[in-house]
């Protein structure tokens, strides 16, 4: 097991717990859609979570950090935002220490955010600058704090995600090469958490 295997495949513990304690039940619908969007981004099955009965049909995403904000205005930019992250080897990530808040219109949030990205998108604006690295084997950990609010319709379905970097916060960290996991390494970490239905 890596070091990051752990924290990695129980990033939704949190939210679990927090689950046990709310009754009602379109906030327990969409916190349980936002675990599910998670997981399945991650483990890389993103045309599952942008299916009609998870996300809206023109689902709209506010990505901001280093200064930059990227729109991405309908299913068309979403999915190709998607396509270069997989591409760019850069779809592990992971929450932690979350803080969330939900209501009636979605949730909104604080939340540590690690990704396993390759050296060309440390920059400014990782979401800015997808490319990939020439050597995959170059990837180092980013993490940095960002505030989330993701909107949700009548249906409990995902309207867009709307994501604000704390800048001071960004963190750079060399891992051992043996502790990156990787694409294929996420999905099967998380589909057994993908499978798993909560009560």
């Amino acid at each position: 097991m890596g070091r990051y295997d752990h924290e990695f495949t129980h990033m939704f513990a949190g939210l679990e717990k927090q689950l046990e304690g709310i009754d009602n039940p379109r906030h327990r619908k969409i916190l349980k859609n936002y675990r599910r969007h998670g997981l399945l981004e991650v483990a890389g099955r993103y045309k599952e979570l942008l299916a009609p009965d998870m996300t809206v049909e023109h689902p709209h995403y506010r990505l901001h950090e280093g200064g930059q904000t990227i729109v991405l205005d309908g299913m068309e930019q979403v999915v190709g935002f998607y396509e270069s992250l997989m591409a760019a080897n850069a779809i592990v990530m992971w929450v932690a220490e979350q803080d969330i808040a939900v209501a009636d219109h979605g949730f909104s949030g604080e939340v540590v955010f690690n990704a396993f990205v390759p050296a060309p998108m440390l920059g400014d604006s990782a979401f800015v600058d997808i490319r990939a690295e020439e050597d995959p084997s170059e990837m180092y950990l980013l993490r940095r704090t960002l505030a989330f609010v993701w909107p949700y319709d009548d249906r409990c379905r995902l309207i867009g995600e709307h994501v604000y970097e704390d800048a001071a916060s960004r963190e750079i960290i060399e891992p051992d090469p043996a502790d990156v996991i990787t694409a294929e390494r996420a999905a099967e970490l998380l589909a057994p958490e993908i499978d798993r239905v909560l009560p």
